[in-house]
Order: structure tokens, then sequence, then C-alpha cells
């Protein structure tokens, strides 16, 4: 009987074994996303276009930054009462998805 207690845990201790895995250096892998360069500019550096697409699509918003790239693409952090978020649009007003 002790033999066959003795030989299940040998078994049993011998396939815990192989479900542990180490991560070696190797099998590390790292994930760069490209994004465009926004920088900071007033809220009255946003096009009228803008403003006026943020108060149609989100009433009562208040625009608390806002960021511009190269493309002319809008960065705008905004807050709806305690709510906040971040909306993206081009120069014309067309919201962007990103």
């Amino acid at each position: 009987m002790k033999k066959l207690i003795l030989s299940a845990v040998l078994v049993l201790g011998s396939l815990s074994t192989y479900a542990s895995k180490e991560i070696t250096p190797q099998e590390t892998k790292t994930v760069v996303t490209a994004q465009a360069e926004y920088t900071e500019v007033s809220a009255e550096a946003v096009p009228p276009a803008v403003k006026t697409a943020l108060q149609t699509a989100y009433p009562g918003a208040k625009l608390d930054k806002a960021f511009v790239n190269e493309k002319k693409e809008y960065k705008l952090e905004i807050s709806v009462g305690d709510q906040k978020a971040t909306v993206f649009s081009d120069v014309n007003g067309n919201w962007l998805k990103i």
C-alpha cells in the first residue's frame, strides 16, 4: 500500500513540473504602436467648425484641452457633467475613429 501511494505521489509530482513554464527573455515581445504626435493648443485655436460639431454632438460639453497634429486632426478632451471623454475630429468637424 505504501508503494502504491508513493508511486502515485511521484507520478502526480512529475506531472506538475511540466505544467509550469518559465518565461525567458527570448520569449518576451514588445508591441509598438504608431500614433500621430499631437501638440497642445488653446481652446481659441480650435476652428469654429470643430466647436460647432462638438456642441451639436455633445450638448453642454466643456472643452478641457485641445491638441492638434500635422494633418490638422484635433484631439479634444471634454467633460460633460462629471464624465470625461476624448474625441477626435478633423479640421472640418467630422468625427474620426482612432
